[in-house]
């Protein structure tokens, strides 16, 4: 049984940050940090990237030194889920049990629980060669059938997906894509853009088909074949799935916290229980830079963002959310970045040419630049997002055809 202090669920990049930031703040009590997984915390994003091309190992991967939770007086637990819990009250510290049994005593929690792969319920949907990626665990898998596959089947057109087929076309394979809508990235880019990266990603023999979903998974003991909605089917040895992220909210609902599509916190991460804080890929929280909406984010900027807010919130020093967004993907040698959100754009610029693999889009809400994608221009990306982070107004006036982006704002 431990002191009563601050349990921290979760050790990706969001508890990680939320526990070092704490003490950063000057928090004395205790902290506890548990996770599931057995592995040090590490980072996440080159699982799809670097590591599933063998060009960074699991040291690298690592989130700071290994002492540095020792170093720092933080008790971290590994290897460990926890299954149940109770709420704190005032005066009265939780309850959290582990699926091994160990109980822990808390009078606040933070919670960085991320999420996990949105999964294909189909025929063979058991059958070996069927993969996820979310995980250490998931890469190592991954990357080991990467070697010897030569008929890849990717399910998602998204960031996951496409990054695995980019990795995957690297070896040699046969690679196809099926993405169930009408265009690549649909969820975060505009039309422009996803024809581009189909547009790239077939000029580098990756078999793109749109409009497409997969309705079964055949074989015996191992999959070989994906049967389509359209009645034909695709001979495959090794499949990614990669159709999204499920938050995790079995504990929150424990907790009696409120929860819609992901943990409901405020701009300063704090749930509907004071005594509870959330950060990362399972909360949703207000946009503090679009009034009244309400977003959730999956990308290392925001776990680490918000972590440091929840941080400071536990700490009893509460504070506001009001990181920029951004993003990127790296699929061989195209290199996308994103600043801001370009969800109801009413206008957008194009500058440079698609075709040529180098270019930006810039996108506009009532006349004022609120994000940028920028596919191999890193000035012009980095430049923006300065700009943007900085909450410069930026009128479409500004931003004459033919002139880049880093020109303007320099």
């Amino acid at each position: 049984m431990t002191a009563a202090g601050t349990l921290i669920v979760g050790v990706g990049q969001a508890g990680h940050t939320m526990a070092l930031t704490m003490r950063r703040h000057g928090y004395a009590a205790p902290v506890t940090v548990v996770g599931a997984e057995p592995h040090q915390p590490y980072q996440r994003p080159p699982l799809s990237k670097a590591f599933l091309l063998g060009t960074t190992d699991v040291e690298r991967l690592a989130l700071g030194r290994p002492n540095v939770y020792s170093a720092a007086g933080i008790d971290l637990v590994l290897g460990e889920r926890i299954t149940s819990i109770t709420a704190p009250e005032p005066g009265a510290p939780g309850h959290a049990a582990t699926d091994r049994g160990r109980v822990f005593d808390f009078d606040q929690v933070g919670l960085a629980v991320g999420g996990e792969p949105r999964r294909l319920d189909l025929p063979g949907s058991d059958l070996a060669g069927i993969h996820y990626l979310r995980s250490l665990a998931d890469a190592h898998a991954l990357r080991s059938s990467m070697t010897t596959a030569r008929r890849v089947v990717v399910i998602g057109g998204g960031f996951i997906g496409l990054e695995t087929a980019a990795a995957a076309g690297s070896t040699g394979a046969s690679v196809t894509v099926l993405e169930a809508t009408e265009r690549l990235l649909s969820r975060v880019v505009a039309p422009v853009v996803s024809d581009a990266y189909a547009a790239a990603h077939r000029r580098r023999g990756v078999d793109i088909r749109l409009n497409s979903s997969a309705v079964a998974f055949e074989g015996e003991a191992a999959v070989r074949a994906v049967a389509l909605a359209d009645g034909s089917s695709l001979a495959a040895d090794l499949v990614l799935v990669g159709i999204g992220m499920r938050p995790r909210l079995e504990l929150a609902r424990q907790l009696g916290l409120r929860c819609e599509q992901g943990i409901v916190v405020d701009e300063a991460a704090r749930t509907s229980n004071p005594l509870v804080c959330a950060a990362g890929d399972c909360t949703q929280f207000p946009d503090p830079r679009a009034p009244g909406r309400v977003i959730m984010l999956e990308s290392v900027q925001n776990a680490t963002d918000q972590a440091r807010v929840a941080a400071a919130a536990l700490a009893g020093q509460p504070t506001r959310y009001r990181a920029l967004p951004w993003f990127w993907s790296d699929q061989g040698s195209l290199k996308l970045q994103i600043a801001g959100l370009s969800h109801g754009y009413e206008d957008l610029l194009v500058v440079g040419d698609p075709d040529d693999e180098r270019f930006a889009i810039l996108y506009f809400r009532a006349g004022l630049l609120t994000a940028i994608d920028a596919v191999n221009l890193p000035l012009d990306y980095a430049a923006v997002r300065r700009a943007l982070a900085r909450g410069d107004t930026l009128g479409r006036e500004m931003f004459a055809p033919g002139l880049a982006p880093a020109e303007i704002l320099s």
